[in-house]
């Protein structure tokens, strides 16, 4: 038993943890001995699961806890602490562009990460990660110690054909190059299509990362508003022909930040007019395998003729093996090959045959389902939590880890209240973010693996109450 007091301005994550390892470290808890489980800690202690899974997953990652699968969480034999814990952002705060791309993956487990771009871990496929790991420990050396072919390992290029098969996207595992996470597929694509100081159409809002990338590119970054159906098809047109744009970067399901997604119309049209206006479409379907069912497939319409498909398994299995895909005609693959062999020679064969072990041994299709059912769970907790709380959302989305919601006020600053949001333990991610001309907005966007919690919706409704008092006068 703990005691939790949602009165404090202490995070309820914050006080879990700081409860739990109180104990450790008193020694009323011993090594070896076992935590409750999520759900009895969240019961005795009126918090939600997602509060107490998120203080465990704090304590495994700084090594006072050890999780054990089918067991539960135990205090580890050993404390991995000889130095003392870090506290946050004792430098520079300001929440701008740079700070996000430095800071947000060092994970700061004193702050609720409310805004961050990750499923939760314990969300992921790592037991299947682990018996992949095993399986393939256990095989000759001499396989484990190879540079690898600059197309990738063929064995998981034709399981990832069989998946794309069943989005109705047909291909050859020659029109599939396997990349250091999407990540390194999105730059490679943007090297063959673009020359310095090219326009480039991209959805807005969309990715931070992805336009640092492009600007590292030195290309010019045009936004195309997004809808609730997709992107804003005259916005396309116009800018497109306006510019003579080679390229639209965009994400046609569980779209990020908004969680929106293309629908059958809206994409056929895009389709239309990337052969009208001879403009490519870069398709980054990062959420493969968690849109729901009968999801509009750009590359299935288009046949890879002139869409490129980008995937990935960061989300859905473990951002840590780093592993993507490019699929498009073979033209491409070439050109493609070449600038991969500039720039890294071949992806880790290691990590792709570990992959490929995850998607072969059986569990997988079932992880997609859970996972993906976890999320739609979640999305309808937080839309509901955030409602509540005074905001108003974009859409509802159908699944996926993101959600886009803004308060009614279109002049609050957004900076600053996510300045005082880290005051009371949350990291916030505004909207200003993920737009191209960084204006002032409104919006926020929400990861629902990790939003749901009573003390982030106190603070917003506190907000939406402020803004309201002061608009009244």
């Amino acid at each position: 038993m703990i005691a939790i007091d949602p009165l404090l301005p202490t995070p309820l994550v914050r006080q879990v943890y700081d409860a739990l390892l109180a104990q450790i470290r008193s020694s009323a808890l011993q090594p070896g001995d076992r935590l409750p489980s999520v759900r009895a800690l969240a019961k005795t202690s009126a918090v939600s699961t997602m509060t107490v899974t998120n203080a465990y997953q704090r304590l495994v990652a700084e090594g006072h806890v050890e999780a054990r699968p089918a067991s539960g969480y135990y205090v580890a034999a050993v404390e991995r602490d000889a130095a003392p814990r870090r506290k946050p952002f004792l430098g520079r705060t300001s929440v701008d562009s740079l700070w996000l791309l430095k800071h947000v993956y060092e994970d700061d487990r004193t702050l609720l990460n409310a805004g961050c771009g990750w499923v939760p871990p314990e969300m992921l496929h790592i037991d299947g990660v682990r018996r992949s790991l095993a399986a393939l420990a256990r095989k000759s050396a001499a396989g484990l110690a190879n540079y690898g072919t600059p197309y990738g390992y063929l064995p998981l290029r034709q399981q990832i054909q069989t998946l794309l098969a069943q989005k109705g996207i047909d291909t050859a595992p020659h029109q599939i190059v396997l990349t250091h996470g999407a990540s390194q597929a999105l730059l490679l694509i943007a090297r063959c299509l673009l020359q310095p100081r090219d326009v480039v159409l991209v959805d807005e809002p969309s990715s931070t990362n992805l336009f640092a990338m492009l600007r590292s590119l030195d290309l010019k970054l045009v936004g195309v508003e997004r809808t609730v159906h997709g992107p804003d098809l005259q916005a396309l047109q116009t800018l497109a022909q306006r510019h003579g744009a080679k390229a639209f970067f965009t994400t046609s399901n569980l779209h990020n930040p908004t969680g929106s997604q293309c629908t059958p119309a809206v994409a056929y049209q895009m389709l239309r007019l990337a052969e009208q206006l001879d403009f490519r479409i870069v398709d980054n379907d990062a959420m493969a395998g968690l849109e729901p069912p009968g999801a509009t497939s750009l590359a299935s319409l288009d046949r890879l003729q002139r869409v490129i498909h980008v995937g990935s398994f960061s989300k859905t299995v473990s951002p840590s093996l780093r592993v993507g895909f490019v699929a498009c005609n073979e033209e491409f693959a070439e050109k493609l090959i070449y600038q991969k062999m500039v720039s890294s020679l071949t992806t880790s064969e290691l990590s792709e045959k570990l992959l490929h072990g995850v998607l072969v041994e059986g569990h997988y299709r079932a992880h997609l389902s859970r996972l993906a059912e976890r999320l739609q769970q979640a999305q309808v907790a937080v839309c509901d939590g955030l409602e509540a709380a005074g905001m108003q959302l974009f859409m509802r989305p159908a699944g996926g880890p993101f959600l886009w919601a803004r308060f009614e006020r279109d002049d609050v600053d957004m900076r600053a209240l996510a300045q005082r949001a880290i005051g009371e333990g949350f990291l916030l991610a505004p909207g200003d973010l993920f737009r191209t001309d960084i204006r002032p907005t409104p919006w926020l966007r929400f990861n629902v693996g990790y939003a749901h919690d009573p003390k982030l919706y106190r603070f917003l409704a506190q907000e939406a109450h402020k803004h309201r008092r002061t608009a009244m006068g």
